[in-house]
């Protein structure tokens, strides 16, 4: 149960004794036992969102409220029943009103079990408004009905009676519905949608085949039972659950369906993402996905189960503008997307996913880029399990039903929907050992840098973009733009050297248009080594234009330049001469910079920002193999030994890596700052859609956008060295949006709006191990603050990352000098920063047994 209010985090302890209570009286569902409404037709559509639903997500609010009949029209109710608290209530009004919906036609119908804690009146009386004539009255008047989330059963236990049956109030709201009035709801207001209503439990505990019909965990255990009770039967095209993605729920969701789907081969099962809706329409028996995330389809019309086993399953994973037929159970994938089978874009070989040095290490991320849209593989393997070991092998297998779709998001970020995926579960016993023998092959780099050249002040200011920069990233454009002299008057020339195309040039010059740049004034500098794709010209021949005095005077005269994605070795190539001096167009940029001018850039354009320039290489590869000296492009992007080059310096404050959650480049940042670079200097990792502000002047960076910085600290390391790639004290913050880090004196600056979650920490229990794509919170920021620093049970928390046999064990340690910070952002989405975590690394051998 979630209360967090004000900026504080209240912290409430729910003993067995309550929840015995509220369980008693909340009705389980009997096996079989589905709502008596299913055979009635409904007018009434469904907004069904995973939780987390961010203020600014306009597809879902405008969907409700048109769906409600409009902003002018609209008459809403939300139900508080399922909060601790009326904040989230009226954080929803507030949302309303700003999407156009008058104030007076939003009610908060005062409908609960229990009392609000932001609150003097004792709301727990509201319990007998379920039976109030005039509540039914107000009901009867709306044309939409939202559920807060919280807990799920206090929706159910408000508004059935003490013997299961529904109350006047739930009469009322099925009598809207059914005329054509939408009900929505997030979180637990999703989870109440579906007749069988999951209420708790994780991917572990629904695979071990542990159910209940109680809320006690087991004591000392590192997986939860699944709870199952009765919703209220909204959606009766299957079994709903949300958190999705985040919370790695696919394997609770299966082994629900599998034990409480009667009608499998008519009904899928379905798990809704964080910021991310479900849109049903009962009319046409259709369903519409929108927001930011995804819906997992879950088909067990084929899986068999057996001893343990499931084999069979069908996955398909889709995208917001993706629809479906409930009944057929088809899909219709949005038109702005091609298939991928037979036009596949990768080539390499994906490692399995076992842990936070798992590239692409979330569940569609994954199957995305290892598996549909890769042609060198037809399956794919992840895990789950304890601290023991004890746990499941999955694998994902492309059939004859397979398929991929790709196209762009919000500018120019990947963005797929996958079909038909088949998945089997099937036992599995590792053992992880230390291994003081392990990697004798390890290569340490060779790579030199030449001298480093002093360079004086430097006036100007980085952007430094960590990939996949939204075209809707409004605070990363407006910070570049900001930064300029001369404003939205600014001169910017795009460097287009690292890509194979000038689409991605053309696509930033039109985001600059669209935040108030001026045609004229954005130029696509011609420097290049390398023809591109869909022109006349042929770009090549570029390469003799950066040591010429027109082309450096040009850079001279702007007040920014920015360097698209690509490969970041093609922009080196560009700016340096070939016997690595500086060319004139590098030497004009650096005059420009240091006079204050902005340098931005994004992926490869951030790669090449510091002197130590990561070009290829995977965490566990570098981690376990070292460094290599050749390079094959793609292929070494995306895993491989490390691979380095020399950048173009202008971050004077140590080595940057980027795409770092997405990609998980944590392992190979840490070898190369260890081999490559000053130990009394951070490294920093940079997550897709964010960017590292640096001001010279004051020293600083500050974070800005939609992910964060990771921030690695090699000050007090201690390495073995007859054991490669075992590390003792390495400091690892992850700091969020508005955080600042000092240059000098390494200072971590938090945001203001969270508050510390040291000796207030909101969860109590013991943290498996980050094991592959169904654990919780599986990106490292989101598995250290949850798992570690706001869980008062653990003092560590282990991951594993290995392959054939062969691989590293990482322990993240809580010290004196750990703290983590929490609050809100957009709406109530959970924001934390978690600073000084030591991090261990130590080589192991595996056994699967």
């Amino acid at each position: 149960m979630e209360i967090k209010i004000g900026g504080v985090k209240v912290k409430k302890i729910i003993n067995m004794a309550f929840m015995a209570l509220l369980l008693a009286s909340a009705c389980f569902l009997p096996p079989g036992k589905v709502s008596a409404h299913h055979d009635d037709e409904f007018r009434g559509s469904l907004v069904i969102a995973g939780g987390s639903l961010g203020s600014s997500n306009k597809d879902i609010y405008e969907s409700f409220i048109k769906l409600a009949g409009g902003a002018e029209k609209a008459k809403i109710g939300i139900i508080p029943a399922a909060s601790g608290s009326l904040k989230s209530s009226k954080e929803f009004r507030a949302d309303l009103v700003k999407y156009g919906v008058n104030e007076k036609e939003i009610v908060i119908l005062p409908l609960s079990d229990h009392d609000f804690s932001d609150t003097d009146f004792d709301e727990k009386s509201w319990k007998n408004n379920v039976h109030s004539k005039a509540v039914v009255s107000q009901i009867e008047d709306l044309s939409g009905i939202w559920f807060v989330g919280g807990d799920q059963l206090r929706i159910t236990n408000t508004l059935y009676d003490a013997k299961g049956k529904s109350t006047l109030a739930l009469d009322a709201i099925w009598n809207v519905y059914k005329k054509g009035a939408v009900v929505g709801g997030t979180s637990a207001g999703a989870a109440i949608m579906s007749d069988v209503m999951i209420t708790g439990g994780d991917s572990l505990g629904g695979l071990k085949g542990k159910f209940t019909g109680n809320s006690e965990s087991p004591k000392n255990k590192e997986y939860e039972p699944v709870r199952i009770d009765r919703g209220l039967g909204f959606f009766k095209y299957g079994i709903i659950d949300q958190h999705f993605d985040e919370r790695g729920r696919l394997g609770r969701l299966v082994a629900t369906a599998i034990k409480y789907e009667k009608q499998k081969k008519k009904y899928n099962s379905y798990g809704i993402d964080e910021d991310t809706a479900l849109i049903v329409n009962n009319q046409e028996k259709t369903a519409e996905i929108a927001g930011r995330g995804g819906v997992t389809v879950v088909d067990l019309s084929k899986a068999k189960e057996h001893k343990g086993k499931i084999s069979n399953v069908s996955i398909s994973l889709l995208s917001p503008g993706d629809k479906m037929d409930l009944t057929a159970k088809s899909f219709t994938i949005h038109s702005n997307k091609s298939a991928t089978k037979g036009n596949e874009y990768y080539q390499f070989k994906p490692l399995e996913a076992t842990g936070v040095l798992t590239s692409y290490g979330k569940l569609k991320s994954y199957l995305s880029y290892s598996l549909v849209d890769n042609a060198s593989t037809e399956s794919v393997k992840s895990y789950l399990y304890d601290s023991k070991g004890s746990g499941y092998a999955l694998t994902f297998s492309k059939t004859g039903n397979t398929n991929g779709y790709w196209g762009y998001q919000d500018g120019q970020k990947d963005d797929y929907s996958i079909t038909n995926v088949k998945m089997d579960v099937a036992p599995a016993s590792l053992q992880f050992k230390r291994d003081k023998h392990a990697f004798k092959d390890y290569q340490e780099a060779n790579f030199e840098l030449p001298e480093k050249k002093e360079r004086g002040r430097i006036e100007g200011n980085l952007v430094i973009a960590g990939g996949a920069l939204g075209s809707s990233n409004e605070d990363v454009y407006k910070k570049f733009i900001e930064l300029a002299k001369e404003g939205s008057d600014a001169k910017v020339g795009i460097i287009s050297a690292a890509s194979g195309s000038l689409s991605s040039s053309y696509a930033f010059k039109n985001d600059l248009l669209r935040y108030g740049l001026k045609d004229e004034n954005i130029k696509i500098l011609p420097i290049s080594t390398h023809d591109f794709k869909g022109t006349s010209v042929d770009e090549s021949s570029w390469k003799e234009n950066r040591n010429s005095d027109p082309v450096a005077a040009e850079i001279k005269n702007l007040d920014a330049i920015w360097f698209v994605g690509g490969d970041q070795t093609y922009i080196t190539e560009a700016l340096f001469n070939p016997d690595q001096t500086e060319s004139k167009a590098l030497k004009a940029i650096w005059d420009m910079y240091k006079n204050g001018g902005v340098l931005g850039g994004t992926s490869a354009g951030a790669a090449i920002m510091s002197d130590v320039m990561l070009a290829g290489g995977g965490s566990l590869e570098t981690l376990t193999k070292g460094f290599t000296n050749t390079y094959n492009g793609m292929e070494q992007q995306e895993g491989g030994p490390g691979y380095l080059e020399r950048g173009l310096g202008f971050f004077q404050y140590g080595i940057i890596d980027q795409h770092f959650d997405n990609k998980a480049r944590l392992g190979r940042l840490i070898a190369t700052a260890h081999e490559k670079g000053n130990h009394g200097q951070l490294s920093y990792g940079i997550d897709e859609d964010t960017a590292m502000v640096v001001n010279n002047l004051k020293q600083k960076i500050e974070v800005v956008g939609r992910g964060g910085v990771t921030v690695i600290d090699l000050s007090k390391v201690s390495t073995n060295p007859k054991i490669k790639s075992e590390y003792k004290n390495i400091l690892l913050s992850t700091i969020a949006p508005g955080d600042s880090v000092d240059f000098k004196t390494k200072e971590i600056q938090i945001d203001e709006h969270k508050t510390r979650t040291k000796g207030n920490e909101y969860s109590d229990f013991d943290a498996a191990p980050h094991s592959g794509v169904l654990t919780a919170h599986g990106t490292l920021s989101k598995f250290l603050s949850y798992q570690l620093v706001d869980n008062s049970r653990e003092k560590e928390v282990k991951a594993y990352s290995f392959d054939k046999g062969k691989g590293v064990e990482l322990t993240f340690r809580k010290t004196k000098e750990t703290d983590g910070f929490w609050g809100y952002k957009d709406g109530s989405k959970d924001d934390y920063s978690v600073v000084n975590v030591v991090v261990d690394i130590t080589p192991i051998t595996v056994k699967n047994e």
